[in-house]
């Protein structure tokens, strides 16, 4: 809560008075706030509060953490007897907090607590700084505080799929407390009183857990079950599976045959690559730049970037850069996410054939499957297309039916907006000599993209 730490120009317009106040409260941490006196500032009270640092792998964290610190700044507002606040954006360029969610994070945990104490506060204001922050808030309040009928039909398809819990945090279903109370079963009484049943069968009771059997997850007993039993079944899955023809494999798409996974098998692979990763140090991988983490699509949902062309097999072992993937996809896949796959200028490029994608599937297992969204493909080939047919065929008709291609960078940005990529150059150019360049214009230094006038 220092002068060097604090907002710029914060001290020096409130005297020396603040920096006094503020040396005697033992600083602040992360998520929380604490409230002084204004001094010279046009303010009755100043609440000071330390916004979180971000880092990809995690992003819920950082996310509860920022909520925590709008929500203490305006429960402080409350306690103090305080009816009106202006806030700035809590994040930082310091920090590497993504805008746009933190956008969404400040507007839904204001308007979570405005729903339980709206009569305590009669204004809220966001302070922006620059004109990029400005847009992004004209754009997200009417979702979530529309003004009108029509503003209210847009929010409701135009929201994120998470907007978090009661208090604008964001809700990890890993994490909840499921309990289900087990049914009252009416226990016929025995023929037989207490006084006759002998002394040596006194607590042998015979359980019958039958009526039990139903409200356990299979997913969990499949753990339980006799390992020489799993192995056999494992065998015999084996053997069924190498025991067909593999069309797959004679049309030149790789082997994909094999058995399937149980869930309980996805989540005990998973869970190894994932403790693995996370040992490793890859960051040779992370600088090829294959894929890396955006902002958000149109609609809320993180978003995954990866770029064919820098896919070079020749030079990269894909057992580590399966470690990457699991470990760069894991706080992804909490939660409805979207993929973005530039295949500009990758079919010069040797790819992995179908049986690795199948297994990288297995791996990152159901969670993923369930929560992908959409895949966006920019400037699809015939070839890809076939072997993403392929894919649906033989592979897995639920994920690969979410592709959707796009044949112009414009297109894309209907789905993602253009601040939310980082797009190599490769990539304008590639897509101005497909698509013939005509009536386009491509500004050299922020590399956006324009109709001619």
């Amino acid at each position: 809560m220092d002068e060097v730490h604090s907002s710029q120009g914060l001290h020096a317009a409130a005297g020396p008075g603040l920096a006094e106040e503020c040396a005697t409260l033992g600083g602040c941490r992360t998520g929380m706030a604490k409230v002084t006196n204004a001094y010279d500032l046009p303010a009755r009270r100043v609440i000071h509060t330390v916004g979180p640092k971000y880092a990809v792998k995690y992003h819920s964290a950082a996310e509860n953490a920022l909520s925590h610190c709008y929500r203490s700044c305006l429960e402080l507002l409350i306690e103090n007897g305080l009816r009106s606040i202006a806030m700035g954006c809590i994040y930082t360029e310091a920090k590497n907090y993504p805008r746009e969610p933190a956008a969404h994070v400040a507007i839904r945990t204001v308007r979570r607590l405005l729903e339980k104490q709206k009569d305590k506060i009669t204004a809220v204001v966001f302070c922006t700084s620059t004109s990029s922050d400005t847009e992004i808030y004209k754009r997200l309040l009417p979702l979530y505080l529309p003004r009108d009928k029509h503003e209210e039909a847009v929010a409701i398809s135009k929201l994120p799929a998470d907007v978090g819990d009661e208090n604008g945090e964001t809700i990890i279903h890993e994490r909840k407390i499921r309990i289900k109370p087990l049914p009252k079963k009416v226990i016929p009484k025995p023929s037989q009183s207490p006084a006759e049943v002998p002394a040596s069968d006194v607590g042998l009771v015979q359980r019958n857990s039958s009526y039990l059997d139903t409200y356990l997850d299979p997913a969990f007993m499949s753990l339980m079950k006799d390992p020489d039993q799993r192995r056999q079944e494992q065998w015999e899955k084996t053997a069924q599976a190498q025991g067909g023809w593999n069309c797959a494999k004679m049309l030149g798409f790789g082997d994909i045959g094999g058995p399937p996974l149980s869930a309980a098998e996805e989540y005990s692979l998973h869970s190894r690559y994932l403790a693995k990763a996370n040992s490793l140090n890859l960051s040779e991988i992370a600088e090829m730049k294959i894929l890396y983490r955006g902002g958000v699509d149109s609609e809320g949902r993180p978003v995954m970037v990866v770029v064919g062309a820098h896919f070079l097999l020749r030079c990269l072992e894909l057992e580590r850069f399966i470690l990457y993937v699991v470990k760069e996809f894991e706080p992804l896949i909490q939660k409805p996410y979207t993929i973005v796959y530039f295949h500009s200028a990758a079919s010069l490029q040797v790819q992995p054939d179908l049986g690795w994608m199948r297994r990288l599937q297995q791996i990152l297992g159901r969670k993923h499957q369930r929560n992908l969204h959409t895949i966006y493909v920019l400037h699809p080939t015939f070839h890809l297309k076939t072997a993403i047919f392929a894919l649906q065929m033989f592979v897995d008709k639920v994920v690969w039916k979410k592709v959707v291609y796009v044949d112009r960078l414009l297109q894309l940005f209907k789905y993602v907006p253009r601040e939310q990529l980082t797009i190599p150059d490769f990539v304008f150019q590639h897509d101005i000599e497909v698509n013939g360049g005509k009536g386009l214009i491509v500004d050299p230094r922020t590399k956006y993209i324009y109709h001619r006038p």
